[in-house]
């Protein structure tokens, strides 16, 4: 994937798991939407740590130097 699939793919993972947790509130015992949580949870984990690492970080609590603030470093991620 390239920068901007990448982003576009983090956005639908973040949207479907903001949907799930909103789901969650009023059915909190719901097997299925908390297997459903867990895996959604994890793709975008993965897609985002992904990002970070080929692009730059994509928020500033996936800055990790702590010498040093890079997160002005790469393009901003609209850019």
């Amino acid at each position: 994937m390239n920068q901007k699939q990448l982003l576009m793919y983090i956005t639908q993972v973040s949207f479907a798991l903001d949907d799930v947790v909103l789901f969650l509130d009023t059915h909190p015992c719901d097997k299925d939407a908390l297997e459903y949580y867990q895996k959604t949870k994890e793709l975008r984990e993965e897609a985002v740590n992904k990002y970070n690492r080929e692009f730059g970080p994509l928020t500033t609590d996936s800055v990790n130097d702590s010498y040093r603030w890079s997160w002005v470093d790469a393009p901003w991620p609209w850019e």
